[in-house]
């Protein structure tokens, strides 16, 4: 089984490594949204794999470093691209959340970026 938790939090950025003249190299704002998706089997007598209130609670604390702030100004995010914050949530959450098999950050409601770990 697959659960999935969506979060949303609004966040500025700019993208330091592109042109001077490209526009996500300004700063400028999104309201991301970010799907966690965890794995595992069902269990039997309570009939979930996961309680959702685990999820949100092991979000919670990096919710509150990402909302209303500067991304760049995180660290391990000062180049904060899709890719690089879901690559930053899957590290922060894994320890966590050992199921996790998934992170999708959306920036936008048509571009996403969905990460599945490191490769073994």
């Amino acid at each position: 089984m697959e659960l999935r938790k969506t979060f949303q939090f609004e966040a500025a950025h700019l993208l330091p490594h592109l042109p001077e003249d490209h526009k996500c190299r300004r700063l400028h704002g999104h309201s991301f949204q970010v799907e966690v998706v965890i794995e595992g089997d069902c269990d039997p007598e309570l009939g979930w794999v996961m309680d959702y209130a685990d999820i949100k609670a092991a979000f919670k604390p990096f919710w509150n470093q990402l909302d209303h702030h500067y991304l760049n100004e995180i660290p391990g995010l000062e180049n904060p691209t899709s890719e690089n914050v879901a690559i930053w949530v899957w590290e922060k959450l894994k320890p966590e959340l050992p199921m996790l098999i998934e992170v999708v950050v959306a920036e936008t409601c048509n571009a996403r970026c969905v990460y599945r770990g490191p490769k073994a």
